[in-house]
């Protein structure tokens, strides 16, 4: 399978360069895989140029996360981060992403400065 990096996406994602997003159409159709560091820079990428919100970005990674053509790498694990960061936005996708990737791998605690992460069961507080 074919993988797509993190320009692909935001041409997927944002249609804001047609040409450039029909050729990421065209690209992906045959199906396409996605790593979560792709993943995690869109959302960057989303957020800090694009200036989406946290409702906006948790949109779009569902939207990624159903579309047909492509396939998430540790999709269960990206999905399981989505709703943590749903449920708390202030957190970042970006950590919620880490700390399940951690939890997966059997990695726990996460150890963190980060305040809010650091109050998630399963993360510590240095």
């Amino acid at each position: 399978m074919r993988a797509i990096d993190t320009n692909v996406l935001v041409r997927l994602i944002t249609r804001d360069d047609l040409p450039q997003a029909k050729s990421a159409d065209q690209f992906v159709e045959k199906g396409a895989w996605v790593s979560v560091l792709a993943l995690a820079e869109a959302t960057w990428v989303l957020g800090t140029v694009y200036e989406f919100g946290p409702a906006q970005l948790a949109t779009a990674l569902e939207m990624l996360l159903n579309h047909k053509d492509l396939t998430l790498q540790d999709s269960d694990t990206v999905a399981a981060a989505l709703d943590l960061f749903r449920s708390r936005p202030a957190l970042g996708f970006s950590d919620c992403l880490m700390f399940h990737l951690a939890r997966k791998a059997g990695h726990l605690p996460l150890g963190t400065f980060d305040r809010a992460l650091g109050k998630t069961t399963g993360a510590q507080k240095l």
